[in-house]
């Protein structure tokens, strides 16, 4: 299943560092375990990067999207 995970809904006007923990806790819950998973939305970078090594080992693939480069694939451990 394709699940995708607008980062912008995780905050309100700024993230902020010390959400960090909710935010990985609101990311795994979104996921699921072994989806496809498409990270998208206005976020900072460094919240990117947080998520995404968050789901390494719990999503089957990932996948970052924005309408200037679509879908951009981050990693896929689909063994088929």
């Amino acid at each position: 299943m394709k699940i995708t995970i607008d980062l912008r809904t995780f905050y309100e006007e700024t993230a902020k560092l010390e959400h960090i923990p909710s935010y990985i806790e609101k990311a795994k819950k979104e996921a699921g375990l072994g989806n496809d998973i498409v990270l998208t939305g206005q976020a900072p970078i460094w919240l990117y990067l947080i998520v995404a090594h968050a789901l390494h080992g719990v999503a089957k693939s990932l996948y970052y999207h924005s309408p200037v480069t679509g879908e951009v694939k981050i990693f896929d451990h689909n063994p088929y």
